[in-house]
This record gives structure tokens, C-alpha cells and sequence, in this order.
């Protein structure tokens, strides 16, 4: 019996091993490995790359597009940045001659923030961040070569936000259409880390950026300093959403000469000015100046400024909407050179509507203006009862793509 048992045995043993012998068999192979889904990145990078959709890219510290390089980066792609103060703060940098190809969709965003965001690939939105959580990270930095005016007129300067003992960081020159890339459908959320005595980094910073470069349909979210601040150069910028930012919602300086068109300010309980418009930092002015056309400003009942109006700017602010602020807001004209470019008449605004708190009448709402100029402002301001009431300001319908719309900020 035992011998018939052992036949049967060697005979099943010898017929499993021909078959897993037969030339024509693959060999199995058992891959347990997991797909790579996230990947580091650190320092200057020097060639082209792409970052995909289907993996989360961590800003270890700054990223740095180096000079000739371009960084394409997917629509859908989540990049977020790694916690650190001073020079450790992570951002993402495009230096002068780099080139970063950032094209979103409305339905695939690209959304920068914080690792602490538990958002994951395919998602628009994680759960456990709110409007309330801001500087986690740094935000992103753009270097271009269009002209500047700062002190010293010298061509070039180092950016707020990176440390002069960084070797990148330089902006400005003579190339008014300097081009550096296309930023579309771009989310940037939970930023603004400080990195030394008053000097946060912005969620957005152009410096000296040209007017080859393409910014559009533009979100910055909960940034702890400035949502958006330019610096000099000639870039045009259309579609743009800021919320909760803790210092200004537009910010522009240092004879900027491009325009902002269509956008949202929605301040937070922590917001200073809507918007601060400053003028030239050097003796070159641009004698067009910039223009700001088709806003609405959301304030939160705070006193936080409509605008402050600073430094001898020269600006063209156009169909303004304004509503949600508190009595004592102010349009404040700061400083004798802004003070003499109203007297000028080259700042200018043009068809303000907005919902006057309790009150307050139309002529309250303008500081520091000489008397005499205070009708270029108030002969161009009508009251209405309510937002619902204005024929001017954002067309908002174009941000029904962003986390602020999902979280009904608007």
C-alpha cells in the first residue's frame, strides 16, 4: 500500500516539474513592490523635467528653476511644501531665464501647499486644513528681467523672501517682454512662512517679471503675508481669487507697468489693505502706470483699507466693486507724492460702486487727499444698496473652479 502511495507521489512531482519546464511557459514573477506616488525635490534644478499627476512632489526646502531650464509641471499635479522657518522655508523659484510651464485645467488645478494638507492625487481639496492655517510653507517666486525702478536705481535687486546669502534671487533688468512661462489654473494655499523680521514670503511673488509671461485664472488661499505682491516688471495678470490672506490681497510695487483684470479680494479678520499700490522705489516712473480693472473687493466687517495708495504711485483702478466693510475703511491717499499724483490727475479712478457701511457717506470713504481733489474720487463712487445691485466689478463666475468657491467664501 505504502509503495502504491509513493508512486502516485513521484509521478504527480515529475509531471509539475516538465510543465514548469516547457520552453513556452514565462516564469511568474511576484512584483510586491508599491508604486512610487511622492517624491522629494531640493535645491537648483538643471535640466528639463515634468512633474506628473499621478505622484505628490514635497518641496524639501527651495526649488530653484535654474537659468535656461524649464519645469513643466501636469494639470492635476499637488505639490506640496515641507515645514521650515528662515532659511529652511521650502518655495518654489523660478530664477531670470528660467521657465515654468504650469498649465491647469478648470477641472485638473494645480495646487501648491502645505505637507501638513492631507490632500491626496486626484483630489481637489484635503480635509483637515482651513482658512484659519496659514504660513505652513513658503509659496512661489518668479525672477524675471523687465525693468524695475528701486532705490539706488540700480537694474537689479535681491526678492523679498529669499535671504541675500542665497545665490539666486536677483530680478529685474531691460527685457520689458521677458518671458517666463505660463502660470493657468494654479492654487496656492496655506503659505507665507516668515523667514526673518518682518519678511514673510508672499503666496505669489513676480519680481520684475515681463509681459511674455502668462498668468491666469490665479487662487491664493489663506497666505500669512501678501496673497499676490509685483515687483516692478511689465506682467499682465487676468482672473485672480485671493482669500484670507493676513497682510494685503493685490500687492504692487516699484513702477510695475502691466494691469490686473477680473479679480476677487476676499478679505480675512487678519487682512490690512484690499489692495497696496505703491509707486516707483527709484526716480523711474512709468508714466502710463498700471491699471486695475474690473474688482470686487469682499470685506469681512473689520477695518481693514479698501486701498492705500503709497510711495507716488501712478494707477488706473476701473469698475470696482467694494462691500463688507467696516465704518471707519478707508481709501487712504499715503504720502506727499501720492498726495501730489491725485493733484495730477494721474491717479485715477473710474465707476466705484460700493455698499456703504451704516453711516458712513461716499465722501467718508477717502483719506488724505488735498480738499480739493477729494471729488476725483467721490464724482467717480455711487452707492448702492447691496452687491446684487452692481453693474460693475469681477465677472465671478470664472472662479467656480477654486477652493474658495467650494467653501462658498463668496
Amino acid at each position: 500500500m505504502k509503495t502504491f502511495y509513493y508512486l502516485i507521489v513521484l509521478i504527480f512531482i515529475s509531471n509539475f516539474a516538465t510543465s514548469c519546464g516547457n520552453d513556452n511557459d514565462s516564469p511568474i514573477i511576484i512584483d510586491d513592490e508599491e508604486p512610487i506616488t511622492q517624491i522629494t525635490k531640493a535645491g537648483i534644478i538643471k535640466a528639463n523635467e515634468t512633474w506628473t499627476a499621478d505622484k505628490i512632489y514635497i518641496l524639501g526646502g527651495k526649488v530653484v528653476v535654474d537659468d535656461g531650464v524649464t519645469l513643466t509641471i501636469e494639470a492635476g499635479t499637488i505639490i506640496k511644501g515641507a515645514e521650515g522657518q528662515g532659511s529652511l522655508a521650502s518655495a518654489l523659484i523660478v530664477d531670470q531665464g528660467g521657465k515654468l510651464n504650469a498649465a491647469g485645467t478648470a477641472a485638473k488645478p494645480i495646487i501648491f501647499t502645505s505637507v501638513l494638507d492631507n490632500i491626496q492625487i486626484g483630489q481637489k481639496a484635503g480635509t483637515n486644513l482651513t482658512i484659519a492655517d496659514n504660513g505652513l510653507w513658503g509659496g512661489v517666486i518668479v525672477l524675471g528681467k523687465a525693468p524695475i525702478s528701486v532705490g539706488g536705481d540700480v537694474a537689479t535687486k535681491q526678492i523679498e523672501g529669499i535671504p541675500a546669502t542665497d545665490t539666486f534671487g536677483q530680478y529685474g533688468g531691460n527685457v520689458a517682454n521677458d518671458n517666463s512661462g505660463v502660470f493657468k489654473y494654479i492654487s496656492i494655499r496655506h503659505g507665507g512662512i516668515t523667514i526673518g523680521a518682518d519678511n514673510e514670503i508672499n503666496g505669489l511673488t513676480l519680481g520684475g517679471v515681463g509681459s511674455g509671461t502668462v498668468v491666469d485664472h490665479i487662487e491664493i488661499v489663506a497666505n500669512q503675508d501678501d496673497a499676490i505682491e509685483i515687483f516692478g516688471g511689465s506682467v499682465n495678470v487676468t482672473n485672480i481669487l485671493t482669500w484670507g490672506q493676513g497682510d494685503d490681497g493685490l500687492d504692487f510695487d516699484e513702477a510695475w507697468s502691466g494691469s490686473i483684470k477680473n479679480a476677487l479680494v476676499i478679505l480675512g479678520t487678519d487682512s490690512d489693505s484690499a489692495m497696496e499700490l505703491d509707486g516707483p522705489a527709484g526716480s523711474a516712473a512709468t508714466e502710463a502706470g498700471y491699471t486695475i480693472e474690473n474688482v470686487t473687493l469682499k470685506g469681512v466687517g473689520t477695518s481693514s483699507k479698501y486701498a492705500d495708495l503709497r510711495d507716488g504711485l501712478i494707477a488706473n483702478m476701473k469698475n470696482v466693486l467694494a462691500y463688507g466693510f467696516s465704518a471707519d475703511s478707508k481709501v487712504k491717499v499715503n504720502g506727499a507724492d501720492s498726495v501730489t499724483e491725485l493733484a495730477n490727475g494721474r491717479i485715477t479712478f473710474s465707476a466705484w460702486q460700493v455698499v456703504l457701511p451704516v453711516g458712513v457717506t461716499v465722501a467718508d470713504l477717502i483719506t488724505g487727499a488735498n480738499p480739493a481733489d477729494v471729488t476725483k474720487f467721490t464724482s467717480n463712487v455711487t452707492a448702492i444698496a447691496s452687491p446684487n445691485a452692481a453693474t460693475v466689478g469681477a465677472t465671478t463666475s470664472v472662479f467656480s473652479w477654486t477652493y474658495a468657491s467650494s467653501k462658498s467664501a463668496y
